[in-house]
């Protein structure tokens, strides 16, 4: 497999060993989404073994996406200043130093810290996982490159929680890491021997300012919202400050970047229709999905009684589902364009969700899992399908920007989205408990909680209908002569 390349001021032809480049990327990219959404299923037992709150616990998931939300924004700026191979080797450095950290954890405080280093090799990594396949798979193949990448993203976030509850189960929950950690070794390995340089490092001027204001912006709403999601409630002045101070300074970035002649994010990406089209997707898709992926392990844990390892089972056949269909749906993008996938999708997403929120504590594992694996299937329908078709209408110079767009919007999404899940999900069992005589009988909480949950399914499912409003808009983008685009 070996893919060419031209662009304005490369007339040679340069030629890539596209498969060892993917495998590489591929395989660190796995093994950081597993460590992503593994810890969530072990937050339960974190919180006995290391004696902190629900709220305190939340941090390991909150400080990971907050992280991601200020270093993914620069990634575009470091994709022009430093060789595909030097930041490769800089994210698995960064990813391998975290997981020995988290690991080696005595405290809580140490294992925040893990996280923090952890989440800067994945910030690293992702831009750059998209912006080279981008590059080395030409644009009529892109949709089966991009379901691959499809596969990895979601599968590794589905049997994460598996095998965390059975790594729980049997030895402890440090053996996440300690997992990881050779998975992480052989990817540098591999990265070193057969990573190519597939951009050019052009070092355009780095502007202080924007970094401050793009940190502060999607910080202070990552910040905001998470802290929402916890105990702090929306009307809380930590919240409303945090969230202020982030949405100020997004519109002094966005005012800076659309002034400057370099900018750090080129906006101009926004001028493409398509591409907007296909961030609305992503952006509502990541709500949806990750919302769903916090609430559904708590509802199996505390609403159904079962444990880590058997919550994790249970979410596995769809996630699975997931990952399998990916492919399948990035081959027929190819075929047929986005457009019979994406609309379909979400019909599917929002009858899963509408099912979904009729849940209670006497709905059968059966239901569960049809529902989870149906909910799966739509999202692997709009998902690549959308955000391949929206980079595809970006001409060259641009992917490195759109695909910082595309992944810094995707960690504010999931920020955005699980906060209001649970902050909907507690409203709601607060709402329950204020209508009953005893609210300390053990039944009274667990029906609470599950109304809380069923709420939660609800604004799923109203984000998800919102999408499907969206997405009668898309059109297929066609690339002619690896320059012109056109759409019908």
């Amino acid at each position: 497999m070996e893919a060419t390349m031209t662009g304005k001021n490369q007339p040679e032809i340069r030629k890539f060993k596209t498969m060892p480049i993917l495998i590489s990327l591929l395989l660190a990219g796995f093994i950081g989404m597993f460590s992503e959404t593994a810890l969530n299923v072990a937050l339960s037992d974190l919180m006995i073994v290391l004696d902190i709150t629900p709220t305190t616990a939340q941090w390991l998931t909150t400080a990971y996406l907050l992280t991601l939300g200020v270093l993914v924004p620069i990634s575009g700026l470091l994709l022009q200043w430093f060789t595909t191979r030097q930041l490769f080797v800089a994210a698995l450095s960064f990813s391998i130093l975290g997981t020995f950290l988290a690991a080696m954890s005595p405290s809580f405080e140490f294992l925040l810290t893990a996280r923090v280093v952890q989440a800067m090799g994945t910030a690293l990594l992702l831009p750059l996982m998209f912006n080279t396949i981008l590059i080395i798979i030409p644009a009529e193949k892109r949709g089966a490159a991009m379901g691959l990448i499809g596969l990895v993203i979601m599968v590794a976030p589905a049997i994460g929680p598996t095998i965390a509850g059975l790594l729980i189960a049997s030895l402890s929950w440090h053996w996440i890491f300690w997992l990881s950690l050779p998975f992480l070794v052989i990817a540098l390995i591999s990265g070193i021997l057969f990573m190519q340089n597939v951009t050019e490092v052009t070092k355009p001027k780095i502007d202080i300012l924007s970094i401050v204001l793009s940190s502060a912006g999607f910080g202070g709403v990552v910040f905001g919202f998470s802290s929402a999601g916890e105990a702090e409630g929306w009307g809380s002045p930590k919240v409303i400050i945090a969230i202020a101070v982030g949405v100020l300074a997004l519109v002094l970035f966005v005012i800076r970047q659309m002034t400057m002649k370099q900018p750090m994010i080129n906006l101009r990406a926004f001028k493409f229709p398509m591409f907007v089209v296909g961030v609305l997707m992503v952006f509502i898709c990541m709500m949806v999905i990750l919302s769903s992926m916090l609430i559904l392990p708590m509802y199996l844990q505390q609403g159904q009684g079962y444990s880590a390892f058997k919550a994790g089972l249970l979410l596995l056949p769809g996630g699975i589902i997931n990952g399998l269909m990916s492919p399948i749906m990035g081959r027929l993008f190819d075929k047929y364009g986005p457009k019979w996938l994406v609309i379909p999708g979400l019909v599917i997403v929002a009858v899963s969700l509408w099912f979904f929120s009729s849940i209670t504590v006497a709905s059968t594992i059966v239901f569960v899992i049809v529902l989870h694996s149906a909910l799966m299937v739509g999202i692997s329908m709009i998902m690549m399908p959308a955000q391949t078709n929206g980079i595809n209408q970006l001409p060259l110079e641009l992917y490195p920007d759109g695909t910082a767009i595309m992944n810094t919007l995707q960690q504010v999404a999931g920020a955005i989205g699980t906060a209001l899940a649970v902050s909907i999900m507690t409203a709601g069992t607060k709402s329950y408990l204020e209508t009953v005589s005893n609210p300390a009988d053990p039944a009274n909480i667990v029906s609470a909680f599950t109304q809380g949950v069923q709420n939660a399914f609800i604004f799923g499912m109203a984000m998800a209908i919102i999408g499907l409003v969206v997405a009668f808009f898309l059109k297929r983008v066609i690339i002619q002569h690896k320059t012109q685009v056109s759409m019908h």
